[in-house]
């Protein structure tokens, strides 16, 4: 039984979704995919896959091990180069993923630099404000802002992140500035359902995380929308510092609520492959940790 053969046909058949992919991605036939997927299962006692005639998915079990093996073949790879004297040169992709705000600002400065230092790697950036499956979706590294939950995932903390409750001057002149957290019931309320609730806000009370409930005058889909809103003067809206940073330090925007400001958001560097990453994905890792980390403590 030629392992290697097994699992790199396994994770083939992961990554490509089906057999026929798989076979495409490795130019073998399909059948000897499935030969070496049903070798593989009767080694392990388990099944690694769920087959219909129209769909291939992975297995609670299937999903852990193809992570093992990806490992191992990281790092097979890894022992190649280091063989062929190549090991201090990271090459290959790398997948990376952020919000899409956070992402444009702060993440790409430390992907050009890392692409200038190392020519033979590539960088796949997805900016999104969703919730990327790293696992399923092939991505080597996300930056997270917020409490992360449980998972296999290696968590590197790098800063943290405010939420910031602002309007404009203008605003505040016209309709007064809120006191405490009951006074934005007498306030025009812009809420961003991608940022947080429409329906209330997080605030804290002497250091006690809390909520204050809202009636929101308008709910976008998007924080620039928002904050888009706030800068006409209409009213005020909640939303991560660094989405308002630079209209808070020329004027345009100014805060309010301050005292009452929840605990700021964690912001993390994921990834998937622990202590064994990959030349190229600890290279990144190293360098977006020391950027982000110098970037936030400014904030």
């Amino acid at each position: 039984m030629d392992r290697l053969h097994l699992i790199s046909t396994f994770v083939a058949v992961v990554d490509a979704g089906g057999f026929a992919g798989a076979a495409r991605k490795l130019n073998i036939s399909p059948p000897v995919v499935t030969r070496a997927i049903n070798e593989l299962e009767a080694h392990l006692g388990v099944r690694l896959l769920t087959r219909t005639t129209r769909v291939v998915r992975v297995t609670e079990a299937g999903a852990r091990y193809a992570e093992d093996c990806r490992q191992i073949l990281a790092q097979l790879n890894e022992a190649d180069e280091a063989a062929g004297g190549l090991h201090a040169s990271p090459r290959g992709k790398l997948t990376v993923t952020a919000p899409v705000g956070f992402g444009a600002l702060y993440v790409t400065p430390v992907v050009t630099e890392y692409l200038s230092i190392y020519p033979e790697v590539n960088v796949s950036c997805w900016f999104m404000d969703r919730v990327v499956n790293m696992l399923d979706e092939g991505v080597d590294i996300a930056v997270r802002i917020g409490e992360l939950p449980d998972s296999s995932m290696q968590a590197i903390r790098v800063g943290k992140m405010r939420l910031r409750v602002c309007t404009t001057p203008g605003y505040l002149a016209l309709h007064g500035t809120p006191a405490t957290p009951e006074d934005l019931e007498r306030h025009a309320i812009i809420a961003a359902s991608g940022a947080t609730s429409t329906s209330e806000w997080r605030m804290s009370r002497q250091g006690v995380p809390g909520v204050v409930k809202l009636h929101p005058r308008l709910v976008a889909t998007t924080s620039d929308t928002a904050i888009a809103a706030a800068l006409t003067g209409f009213g005020l809206t909640n939303v991560l510092h660094y989405k308002v940073e630079d209209h808070l330090r020329e004027g345009r925007l100014t805060t309010v609520l301050g005292d009452y400001e929840p605990p700021p958001l964690p912001v993390h560097v994921l990834h998937r492959e622990g202590r064994h990453a990959s030349q190229k994905a600890r290279a990144f890792i190293d360098l977006a940790v020391e950027r982000l980390r110098a970037r936030l403590a400014l904030l």
